[in-house]
């Protein structure tokens, strides 16, 4: 009786253990599971890009002189990345990286090499369309950035320094964040990411798991960790057709430089204002739309055609390109009076003030 009590004991002892196993490596199983499929996810999207991303290289003339031979200017060579989004060799990529290039050389992911020439350049949203001849080319599909949510998987694939499709994958961190331009304009809806990217990935493709780009990389948080930013595909759609079409963005401008004040409390009860801070003009360029308004130095926008105006950044926001040529109403505070003068902004020159 003692051996069969003592062989059922031993049974159930080994049926615990072998359904503790058995669970131990059920989950193993989930995880490898869970892995392979993520890695998968990754892999597919790199090579449904791949073909479609290039190194650029591009040789500028610095306004420095040679130290060899003084009378030469001194020959500085950058390099980045881009992607190819039409069959007849249109490519988007950051405009700091071929901004005022006097040579472009374009190498491609099969190791074709050809020379390339600047469709047109935007330093405000630091986007650029660059154009080969070349033929059996693989332009990447571009997705819709409205669809992006945070948390989702995405892999950022560049060409640096010639290291082919140098791929790394992340989450969105989060959107809709805001990121200075080189020029200090502010541009909006960036996608945030912690998709490591290094400096010659930019103008590089964010992609989803489809394989379709959401964003194109331009900057990283030098310090920081996992803090990473593309401008948002969307973004990138618009700026490229006005690229295409005529070379440039066209912006408003009204001929002044400012800068962000506060507003006094009295005043913004005395005249019942939307704002709490406005703009003071500090100076004003002759012959410009503000100075043929009556503006003069001092006086501090709070409001354009009809729309509050809290700081140089919401001045940028209305003078888009429909604002160009265009008469609207521009709210002043002088001194403690309200006034309300009628100004005509004109075409804005590459990276001039308001």
């Amino acid at each position: 009786m003692n051996r069969v009590l003592e062989w059922v004991s031993q049974n159930e002892s080994n049926n615990g253990e072998s359904a503790e196993t058995r669970a131990l490596e059920s989950s193993h199983d989930s995880d490898d599971r869970l892995l392979d499929a993520y890695s998968k996810s990754v892999v597919a999207a790199a090579e449904t890009v791949s073909p479609s991303v290039v190194n650029i290289e591009v040789h500028q003339t610095s306004r420095e002189r040679a130290l060899v031979d003084p009378h030469r200017p001194r020959e500085v060579r950058g390099t980045g990345s881009g992607f190819i989004f039409t069959k007849d060799g249109l490519i988007l990529t950051n405009s700091h990286v071929v901004h005022r290039a006097a040579e472009i050389e374009v190498t491609l992911s099969d190791g074709r090499q050809f020379q390339a020439d600047v469709v047109g350049d935007d330093p405000e949203t630091d986007l650029a369309v660059i154009r080969i001849s070349a033929p059996n080319l693989t332009p990447a599909r571009l997705g819709d950035s409205k669809t992006i949510r945070p948390g989702q998987l995405v892999v950022a694939i560049g060409n640096p320094y010639g290291f082919q499709a140098t791929v790394t994958a992340g989450v969105v961190s989060a959107l809709g964040r805001s990121l200075r331009s080189r020029t200090g304009r502010l541009i909006d809806d960036v996608i945030q990411t912690d998709a490591a990217l290094n400096p010659g990935n930019s103008g590089g493709p964010l992609v989803n798991s489809r394989g379709e780009v959401i964003g194109v990389n331009t900057a990283v948080i030098m310090g920081a960790q996992g803090i990473c930013f593309a401008i948002a595909v969307d973004t990138a759609k618009f700026v490229a057709s006005r690229l295409i079409r005529d070379g440039k963005i066209r912006r408003g401008y009204i001929g002044v430089a400012g800068q962000n004040v506060p507003l006094h409390r009295r005043l913004v009860r005395f005249h019942d204002l939307q704002v709490e801070s406005g703009v003071l003009v500090v100076s004003i360029e002759p012959n410009s739309p503000a100075q043929r308004a009556g503006l003069i130095e001092g006086d501090v926008i709070i409001g354009y055609d009809g729309r509050p105006i809290t700081g140089i950044d919401d001045l940028h926001k209305v003078l888009t390109e429909n604002a160009v040529g265009a008469p609207a109403p521009l709210t002043i505070l002088r001194r403690s009076e309200k006034i309300t003068l009628d100004i005509v902004p004109e075409e804005s020159k590459a990276g001039t003030e308001p």
